[in-house]
């Protein structure tokens, strides 16, 4: 059955401002359809079409059989070799179809065994119409290996485990959660010693703290395979590969399952907006052409990332794009995808020397790329349909309307958005503003300036500015004296007692008013020190910086453990109150002088005072609900490294007078730097 044409006024009731937009809304719209119209016409739709994976690479039939396939078009002839047949070039040839895809079966061995030994090394040799033979590793490869001392090209693996060493999951994925509290983490930093991290390691050790910290969303980068461990996994090379810098695929497939049965969600970095440059172990050049799976020329290069651009008109990038959502779905039981890059992808411009302003003509003139928009909306609709339960979230900074909208609404299809002017507002004011002359109305509206239906990941600081060159929230705030002022044995100075504070406001600020979503990068939550720098030449390729440094936390003597504390009653605390699941906040009060913040989400009354040095008693705030409120958390009590000036419980009762636009209202005692949240009492 066609897809229905989008209606006009579907798109003006989302945002009347749409309007002069709505004939290129309506164009993409028809270019999805005709899209999604002949993958169910030619394909068997999505569900056959995002299956690629079970077609093309290296499958295993049940008596044994080995069935390779690979698309290369500009390949004259193609041989399979590897260990099985001594690097043979001719004992393998392969067969090519009219639609350019190479076939060849291996049959079992005479005792029924398969031909090709697991973890075995494998490639694919082709022949130019040049006559020039190139040699690469399969595309839709699922495990490669790197042996650095002999060279840093990845050598591809048959990954064909015998059933008593294949993973079986054993938990079913959770039910998906409405109240967004995503720890985003990087297994090879995951661990205190100057190395790199394993699966088994980040599931043994790491996975509790999370659970215990709250959050109940993991987001994990840098899992598909990539050339250079200091891209930070965004310089992918083997599409379907699981990086075996940390571990086996079964490893991985441990650390998801044994996640979903503490009732975590867990996302994957996909990185669909570029791919690696490499020639010998990625996509690149594969066929002996420059425009096999992206554009040829300046269109298929990035020239800020120095990686390939893929072509998203294609029909067979678009089905090894699906597919590799489809696969990491299935194989590996991941929940859903933060899409890296995506402002790069929907715009020709890619975003850079590109500023947003927020006008409309930004967004869907000719800058717009239609061919990737149109991608990222048939991977959400696709990813939507055959998992209802799916998250996708966007990272995108541009600000494009309807990205969180449904693709039948004529939107791009994310469940969210990444709130990125938020952290950017945070290191601005640290940075360039003193305490005295911070503008909370320009605070309050960073926060909520987000569009009406379409919800947010807000968050303080994320990887990017854990990075080198850059720093963290606490780094910004107590900088030198975190290495000579963070233990308890020393005397608590202006510098440690005023970055404690505002590190809790701040986060505490974002998670309950920013948006419907809230995201950590691992080590933030208890101001890791210093700052994130992997191995590489500039650095003698040391780890120093390429860790995450637990024994600090774990420390009872150091004050990293207070704002660890107060990291994990403010998610629990979110849990039981479920504001991130509410509609935005009503601000009731932004008092320049008094540095006062005041607003109500989820019927719960939050109160910040960001004054230096002011505190203030009985300081009457609005209310809409009438009743008996008591405190439910502060970020002054002492097991949070507060002074215990303001506590929890006690009874606060409304008076019903109106009051900054609130039906009632009610007092308390405010003390400076700090935030108080009551909730009413049961």
């Amino acid at each position: 059955m066609p897809t229905k044409p989008l209606e006009p006024k579907v798109i003006t009731e989302i945002d009347g401002y749409l309007e002069p937009d709505v004939p290129n809304i309506i164009r993409r719209h028809d270019l999805f359809r005709q899209w999604k119209d002949n993958i169910d016409d030619h394909e068997g739709g999505y569900d056959n079409f995002t299956k690629g994976y079970l077609k093309f690479g290296l499958i295993v039939g049940k008596n044994g059989e080995v069935v390779y396939r690979e698309w290369a078009p500009n390949a004259r002839e193609a041989n399979l070799i590897g260990d099985f047949n001594e690097w043979n070039r001719s004992s393998h040839p392969m067969k090519k179809n009219e639609y350019g895809i190479w076939e060849i079966t291996i049959p079992p061995s005479s005792s029924g065994e398969c031909a090709i030994p697991h973890d075995s090394k494998i490639k694919i040799s082709m022949v130019l119409p040049s006559g020039q033979r190139i040699e690469r590793l399969p595309t839709w490869i699922k495990r490669v290996t790197q042996d650095l001392s002999v060279s840093p090209v990845y050598d591809a693996r048959f990954w064909n485990p015998p059933e008593s060493q294949k993973y079986k999951f054993k938990n079913p994925r959770p039910p998906k959660p409405d109240d967004a509290k995503i720890y985003e983490a990087h297994v090879g930093i995951s661990t205190s010693e100057g190395r790199v991290g394993t699966y088994k390691e980040f599931t043994q050790n790491i996975l509790p703290r999370i659970k215990k910290l709250g959050y109940n969303i993991i987001q994990l980068m840098a899992i598909m395979e990539h050339a250079y461990y200091a891209s930070f996994g965004y310089q992918v090379t083997s599409f379907f590969a699981a990086s075996s810098r940390y571990g086996s695929p079964e490893d991985l497939k441990e650390l998801i399952d044994t996640a979903h049965g503490m009732g975590l969600t867990v996302l994957l970095d996909i990185v669909h907006s570029h791919a690696c440059k490499n020639v010998l172990d990625g996509l690149n050049e594969f066929d002996g052409t420059d425009h096999l799976y992206f554009h040829e020329g300046g269109k298929g290069r990035h020239d800020l990332w120095d990686s390939r651009l893929f072509n998203y008109g294609s029909h067979e990038v678009l089905r090894f794009l699906m597919s590799n959502l489809r696969f990491w779905m299935e194989e590996y039981q991941f929940d859903g995808f933060r899409f890296d890059g995506v402002t790069s992808m929907m715009y020709k411009h890619h975003g850079i020397g590109t500023g947003f302003s927020g006008g409309y003509h930004e967004y869907f003139g000719d800058s717009a790329d239609l061919e990737a928009i149109v991608y990222l909306m048939l991977a959400n609709d696709a990813m939507h349909t055959l998992y209802p339960t799916v998250i996708t979230i966007a990272e995108d900074v541009s600000g494009m309307p309807l990205l969180c909208i449904p693709t039948e609404k004529g939107g791009v299809g994310f469940d969210y958005r990444l709130s990125m002017a938020v952290p950017d507002m945070w290191i601005k004011l640290l940075k360039h503003k003193s305490d005295d002359e911070w503008d909370l109305a320009n605070i309050v509206h960073t926060l909520t300036n987000r569009r009406h239906g379409e919800k947010s990941i807000a968050y303080c600081e994320s990887h990017d500015q854990a990075l080198v060159g850059d720093k963290t929230i606490a780094f910004w705030l107590m900088d030198k004296e975190m290495y000579t002022h963070m233990s308890d044995l020393t005397a608590m100075t202006p510098i440690i007692s005023r970055g404690l504070a505002l590190h809790k406001m701040i986060r505490l600020l974002t998670h309950s008013l920013g948006g419907e979503g809230y995201l950590n990068f691992e080590g933030n939550e208890f101001g890791h020190p210093e700052w994130l720098d992997f191995p590489r030449e500039g650095n003698n390729n040391s780890f120093h910086y390429a860790r995450r440094q637990w024994n600090v936390v774990d420390d009872p003597l150091l004050r990293y453990k207070y704002l660890n504390e107060f990291d994990a009653a403010m998610n629990n605390l979110e849990s039981q109150k479920k504001w991130l699941a509410a509609p935005q906040a009503y601000v009731s009060l932004k008092h320049e002088v008094d540095k006062v913040l005041v607003f109500e989400r989820a019927g719960v009354l939050f109160i910040f005072n960001f004054h230096p040095s002011q505190s203030f008693t009985d300081y009457r705030v609005g209310i809409e609900t009438a009743g008996e409120y008591t405190v439910v958390l502060t970020t002054d009590e002492p097991r949070f490294g507060g002074f215990n000036n303001a506590t929890t419980g006690g009874q606060y009762f409304t008076t019903p007078m109106e009051w900054n636009g609130r039906k009632n209202f009610l007092q308390v005692y405010i003390p400076s730097r700090t935030a108080l949240v009551l909730a009413l009492a049961n």
